[in-house]
């Protein structure tokens, strides 16, 4: 029993201490891209039309903490760069998602659709911001350079997804989720026209 009970704190311990996740390891699966892998386990796909992911069918995740590093590009409408968290295939998760090119645009318009959250289907960009203006679209801070590698932390805790750019202390973005999933695959995603790279893929339950 004590040795039950030693292994189970074992394994809290590492649990509570987070995962970091080596993607060529959990037999990826590509939607719509190419990949690629580079120097300590970095990702990179291609651009072309239409949205696509690269979706890690050994990782399964309900609820905690996903951190990454993520790298868009400054090109107007040509970066769309995230992580689809509870997908449950190529046309059902949900997601959150960066627009670089508004992270410092002068319009404060386009500042302020910086960083989205969708569920589809049903629930993508446009019907949401026509719908709810500004509720699951906001700005970021700090603003990151949008041609450098910036760090997100995603919090999902229940019905609540939360949005951290660069170890902020607030929060860019809090939502309530609109999918009835709770569990699901993970995966680099990114939107039409535009390619992405992530690296330091972690999760803590």
């Amino acid at each position: 029993m004590k040795s039950f009970l030693l292994s189970c704190a074992l394994l809290s311990a590492l649990c509570a201490s987070g995962q970091k996740i080596s993607p060529e390891t959990k037999s990826p699966v590509t939607f719509n891209r190419q990949v690629s892998f580079g120097p300590k386990g970095t990702v990179n796909v291609n651009e072309q039309a239409d949205a696509g992911m690269v979706r890690l069918e050994e990782l399964t995740f309900s609820e905690g903490t996903i951190e990454v590093d993520i790298k868009g590009k400054d090109v107007l409408q040509r970066s769309f760069v995230g992580i689809a968290f509870h997908v449950q295939n190529d046309t059902t998760y949900e997601c959150i998602y960066f627009r670089p090119f508004n992270f410092k645009a002068a319009d404060p318009t386009r500042r302020s659709h910086a960083v989205q959250y969708i569920s589809l289907p049903g629930n993508d960009w446009p019907e949401l911001r026509e719908q709810h203006p500004l509720k699951y679209e906001q700005p970021v801070t700090p603003q990151p350079d949008p041609n450098d590698w910036f760090h997100m932390t995603l919090v999902v805790k229940g019905n609540t997804v939360k949005v951290y750019v660069d170890n902020a202390a607030q929060p860019s973005l809090v939502v309530d989720k609109l999918s009835r999933f709770r569990t699901g695959k993970v995966a680099f995603w990114v939107g039409n026209n535009s390619a992405g790279s992530w690296k330091n893929l972690e999760i803590k339950p």
